[in-house]
């Protein structure tokens, strides 16, 4: 499958590129390449950029920051960054918290919240999870109690992403333990200066620190930071979710991953032909290939959906499934395709500066890593087991 534009969106594109090029850090644009860690200034200084260009928040109503671009237009601009090796966006503001924030918000939550999220002024993390609640979520216990104009937060929160970095987070707490569980819980916004609050990191399996844990001891929260009503944080966590599982689908990075490895494909040997030569590796690459392109014309629909109205459904479920799936095939085709050289762990030379000399070719050092940090994608955003579920009850209607 081929996405044939119109000339005014073949100049689009065109448009996207050049503004890459301008305007990302070739520095910066080496190490998305190279699969090595970002740090915080990376992506704050990329986003920066697109936001002085009026480009932030492509997904927004106009009204509040948005570009009024049609679907087309945002599947093109997600794709170009991908494929230009930008940092990705950071979603916890600009795709999660704040589309729940104008929709569901206060006129005073809008003007406080909204222009700091589109200038990447605060930094804002998820608070879902806890330990013994993930893919369960309505068990979570965080409890906020009343007192006053305030409300007292205690619990704890878990996997959360980037929140060493974070000035903000929003959180599931439970307000009310006399009904069923879903209708126990609100929807906060918290400033994670408050006292009470303590990061805790968590190191993955492929050695980086990207998720934390997040305490809460006797943390005080106005009232007015509730997003909605009082017990009603369930209806504007599966709202959320939805924009979440749509974003997972990550054709752009996928786009880029399987570049890269048809680039690894033509340098490495498999006998006395290259793995992009030999029929076996081909095959599996035209595998996922079509997969990828089958879940690209997906996720337009589901964008012109958007266009005219219709936020995310049951096929977020779907999209959030086949584009993990695809983006697990893909990197480990790339551990399969670097051979010996994935077994090297060195850590220190995952640096542009780094005085240690690699393993192997330059590809070859993230391939490992990434293989590894792709694992959580099927648990993340909700289980591919639980989006089955959802696919059975609410498409099938089982």
């Amino acid at each position: 499958m081929e996405l044939v534009l119109s000339p005014e969106d073949e100049a689009f594109r065109q448009e996207v590129r050049t503004f890459i090029r301008e305007k990302l850090d070739p520095e910066t644009k080496r190490k998305v390449e190279l699969g090595y860690p970002l740090n915080r200034d990376d992506y704050v200084k990329w986003h920066k950029r697109m936001y002085e260009k009026g480009w932030a928040a492509p997904n927004w109503p106009v009204e509040y920051g948005g570009t009024g671009w049609t679907p087309i237009q945002r599947h093109i601009y997600d794709e170009e960054l991908a494929l230009g090796s930008t940092p990705r966006v950071i979603p916890f503001g600009v795709s999660m918290v704040a589309p729940v924030i104008y929709t569901f918000g206060s006129e005073e939550q809008k003007a406080k919240y909204l222009p700091r999220i589109l200038s990447f002024d605060d930094w804002w993390c998820q608070g879902y999870s806890e330990p013994g609640s993930g893919s369960d979520l309505s068990s979570l216990r965080t409890k906020a109690v009343r007192d006053g104009d305030h409300y007292v937060v205690n619990g704890q929160k878990t996997w959360t992403t980037l929140a060493q970095y974070a000035d903000m987070i929003f959180c599931l707490v439970r307000t009310d333990d006399s009904g069923k569980q879903q209708e126990g819980i609100s929807f906060l916004l918290i400033d994670m200066k408050t006292p009470g609050i303590s990061v805790t990191p968590i190191e993955t399996i492929d050695g980086d620190v990207e998720i934390n844990s997040v305490f809460f001891d006797d943390v005080r929260v106005p009232v007015e930071n509730r997003v909605g009503e009082e017990g009603k944080g369930w209806t504007y966590a599966k709202f959320l979710l939805g924009h979440e599982r749509t974003g997972i689908a990550a054709v752009g990075r996928s786009k880029r991953q399987l570049s890269r490895l048809k680039h690894i494909a033509e340098q490495e040997v498999n006998g006395d032909i290259t793995l992009a030569e030999d029929p076996a590796f081909r095959e599996r690459l035209a595998e996922v290939e079509i997969e990828l392109y089958a879940l690209e014309a997906m996720v337009i629909g589901a964008l012109e959906g958007e266009a005219r109205g219709n936020p995310p459904g049951p096929e977020a479920s779907i999209l959030k499934i086949k584009g993990v799936e695809v983006q697990q095939a893909i990197t480990e085709l790339a551990v399969e395709a670097v051979g010996n050289h994935a077994h090297a762990f060195a850590p220190e030379t995952w640096d542009l500066h780094a005085n240690e000399p690699g393993f192997g070719p330059d590809y070859a050092a993230s391939a490992a890593p990434i293989y590894f940090n792709w694992r959580k994608a099927s648990i993340y955003g909700g289980s591919n087991e639980i989006q089955r579920n959802i696919i059975a009850k609410r498409v099938l209607g089982l």
